[in-house]
């Protein structure tokens, strides 16, 4: 069913441009607060409104079809010999990965809004706007909605616009106009996205509008049991409960019941949380200003018991034994410097200790397994070292893929299912002498 785009209500509609015109009055008070005669640059901005949808179209769109080209890859999981590929704010591509070196698409589950996912037996979990739809996956060629938690993102707001979870969300920006904008030297209007506020929506200078990317704005960064998630994931499984990145919440859904997921409880964190990951009790919680710890011996009721602080970049970390791996990288969504691989002692969860930082040029998601360690960094490619001594791993540099941007990875059973340009990579790296390229599942766009 193709989803049709409708405004909210006559009488919401005039409440959020209200409360979008009181902010921007604001804004607009604040920027003109600390500026002074050096307020003289008029610059040419583009003017965009938000398209809404209501929630009820988009709980309508839930569909599954024969493969589709591949536009973009957000998140990947990996569950009994399947790939299942988010593609941002579209849905979900299932591939048959039995044989690594020819991989077949097989199916792509149309999700509105989607971007995370995880897997519990055969129940694939995945969000849609504010929703968590539950899906049976045991039948891979005929996958079914199960259950829905409406509403469960409690927290989801777009550039800074928050939604009505009973009405309508944000699913797309129209272009309306150019504007004049004087801006100032001491910058107060201008958000850390690099636009400004205006009227009903949002203005970006020429170049910004050149390269505005209207899905990534819309976005919110084992066995028969959970499947493997790479490190920029912001679900994770552990034992019987689904932990979600939630805004600033960390959220528990109870999936005893796999087919049934029931929200439990949700703790307030940090506002820039990225990534979760869990290991035994407890989940490891990146984030832009630092790596949280949380014992979830008590599933339901997560607690902090530290923080390790950094500048602000961001910040994935997978762990491996008393050994957590972070990388810290900057960007414009980091609005930080530092790029970086460390490595941390966590052996005293309450008190974690830098062991070693190694340079990086822009580190993106990591992955470890047994010895070795996968690092993303960005355009200077795929990394991977022995890291069996983690005072020298720079000095055992084992692979080098210096041609392919990387976002992410994920190593199981010595396969290496990797995110960059292009699309998804495979390498088998039985033998860390001679690793293998084994295949690419290709972005249609080229990455």
């Amino acid at each position: 069913m193709k989803i049709q785009k409708k405004q909210p209500s006559t009488m919401l509609h005039r409440s959020l441009y209200a409360l979008l015109f009181l902010a921007f009055l604001l804004s607009l008070s604040v920027l003109l607060e600390g500026c002074t005669d050096k307020c003289e640059v008029t610059n040419e901005y583009v003017y965009y409104e938000p398209v809404y949808t209501t929630v009820a179209a988009i709980r309508e769109g839930i569909k599954l079809t024969g493969p589709q080209p591949i536009e973009a890859v957000g998140k990947i999981y990996y569950k009994d010999h399947y790939l299942f590929l988010s593609d941002p704010g579209k849905g979900v591509h299932i591939i048959d990965n039995h044989d690594p070196a020819n991989p077949q698409s097989k199916f792509f589950l149309t999700i509105p809004g989607t971007y995370d996912l995880a897997i519990k037996g055969n129940i694939l979990y995945a969000d849609s706007y504010v929703d968590l739809v539950a899906f049976n996956i045991e039948n891979i060629n005929n996958i079914v909605e199960v259950s829905r938690l409406e509403g469960v993102f409690q927290n989801y707001r777009v550039m800074g616009f928050y939604t009505d979870i009973n009405c309508c969300v944000i699913t797309d920006w129209a272009e309306k106009k150019s504007i004049s904008v004087v801006e100032s030297e001491c910058a107060s209007g201008i958000q850390p996205w690099g636009g400004i506020y205006f009227e009903r929506g949002i203005a970006l200078n020429s170049d910004m509008a050149a390269t505005f990317n209207k899905a990534a704005a819309i976005a919110p960064g084992t066995g028969s049991g959970p499947g493997v998630g790479g490190s920029l994931a912001r679900f994770t499984i552990n034992k019987d409960h689904l932990y979600l990145l939630d805004g600033s919440d960390v959220q528990a859904i109870d999936v005893t019941t796999e087919a049934n997921p029931v929200a439990k409880s949700r703790i307030t964190i940090s506002w820039d949380m990225e990534t979760i990951f869990p290991h035994e009790d407890n989940l490891f919680i990146g984030s832009m200003s630092g790596m949280h710890i949380l014992d979830i011996s008590s599933p339901e009721s997560p607690v902090k018991i530290s923080t390790y602080e950094h500048v602000r970049v961001c910040d994935p970390v997978v762990v491996q034994d008393n050994l957590a791996y972070v990388t810290l990288r900057s960007g414009s969504e980091c609005q930080g410097f530092t790029n970086q691989l460390e490595v941390i002692n966590i052996e005293n969860l309450t008190s974690p200790k830098l062991l070693k930082i190694y340079p990086m040029t822009n580190p993106h998601g990591l992955g470890i397994d047994g010895e070795m360690l996968f690092v993303c960094d960005g355009a200077a490619g795929l990394k991977v070292y022995n890291a069996s001594d983690k005072m020298t791993i720079d000095q055992n540099l084992l692979a080098h893929y210096d041609n392919i941007q990387a976002t992410d990875v994920i190593p199981f059973n010595n396969i290496l299912m990797m995110i960059g340009t292009g699309g998804i990579y495979q390498y088998d790296y039985s033998n860390p002498a001679d690793i293998k390229f084994l295949s690419l599942i290709p972005i249609e766009n080229g990455g």
